[in-house]
């Protein structure tokens, strides 16, 4: 697993850390499970979800990867 390093306002961080013990978490779950949120995924996850979304359907490996991406560009602009 890899680490990371950010720099946030004090204010920030506190805010982060009562979240994250009211909800019984590490704060790094719940930075991982925010970026589940907004669909941010490695490569291949992607590509796995590309398969199963195709597998269901008659979708075409290119007609699935294309609402694959417009799926997760509508999540990006909600944010």
């Amino acid at each position: 697993m890899s680490r990371l390093t950010i720099t946030l306002s004090e204010a920030r961080y506190k805010a982060l850390r009562e979240a994250a013990v009211q909800r019984g978490k590490t704060i790094g779950q719940l930075i991982d499970e925010s970026l589940d949120f907004y669909g941010i995924k490695s490569r291949e996850e992607a590509r796995d979800l590309v398969r199963r979304v195709r597998a269901r359907s008659e979708l075409t490996e290119e007609q699935a990867l294309a609402l694959a991406q417009e799926q997760v560009r509508a999540v990006r602009r909600k944010s």
